[in-house]
């Protein structure tokens, strides 16, 4: 007789959560940080007030993205709940029902009617809630809402990723200091959209392309805001 050994396996679907704050994050940091810090060097202004707003944007993006994402993923993380709290109470009302319901979503993904019976009435004995959620919101472990989680990741990745074109301006002469900041930049975005589809299983090529041309639209918007204003002398 052959047996299947136990084995841990792994499924990206698993990195949802902290993966899409995390890329969100960092990407927000590094388009945001060197479309502002371009954008002031565009209107002529002195190299420590490019510094100082681009310090202002690292603080002041990382809080609105730990603030966002909490009050985002908070709002998910209700509508959960809700949902949950009417399952259960319709547990508790019409449990026939909520066990037939059962039955015919998985009728519906093809067993038969007596095994669906089955399975409805053996996964309702163990965690009823627990089934109905999986099986009939869609809720689960792995997908749930973590507000904490997503604005902690949100929030220390978007600092890391501002803190790159920062970097770039605090070490280069201010006469070549557009070129490469928005070079730098954009190598970094496209690592990061590199990272990002590794660790998500995406193709590499889509993935970098993408993040390289927001970034690079950004910057060069703001970099043509910047030169009016300064021309103009506002």
């Amino acid at each position: 007789m052959r047996f299947l050994s136990p084995h841990w396996e792994g499924h990206l679907v698993g990195r949802i959560g902290w993966l899409r704050a995390a890329v969100l994050g960092a990407n927000d940091g590094i388009v945001s940080t060197a479309s502002l810090i371009v954008g002031v060097a565009a209107a002529a202004a002195k190299p420590g007030d490019i510094l100082v707003a681009g310090v202002a944007g690292l603080v002041a993006g990382a809080m609105s993205m730990a603030a966002g994402e909490y009050v985002s993923v908070s709002s998910q993380a209700d509508t959960e709940q809700a949902d949950l709290a009417r399952e259960r109470q319709e547990q508790r009302d019409n449990p026939d029902f909520e066990l037939a319901e059962l039955a015919e979503i998985y009728v519906r993904r093809g067993l038969d009617q007596g095994l669906a019976d089955q399975v409805a009435r053996q996964l309702m004995a163990k965690d009823p809630l627990g089934a109905h959620a999986r099986d009939e919101i869609g809720i689960s472990e792995m997908t749930t809402a973590r507000p904490v989680q997503a604005a902690l990741t949100s929030a220390g990745t978007f600092a890391i990723g501002a803190a790159l074109p920062l970097l770039a301006a605090v070490v280069t002469p201010r006469a070549w200091l557009i070129a490469v900041v928005s070079g730098a930049s954009l190598c970094f975005l496209a690592v990061l959209g590199a990272v990002g589809a590794q660790a998500g299983g995406a193709r590499l090529l889509p993935a970098t392309t993408r993040v390289t041309f927001w970034g690079a639209l950004a910057m060069a918007l703001t970099a043509g805001i910047g030169a009016i204003f300064g021309t103009a002398g506002l």
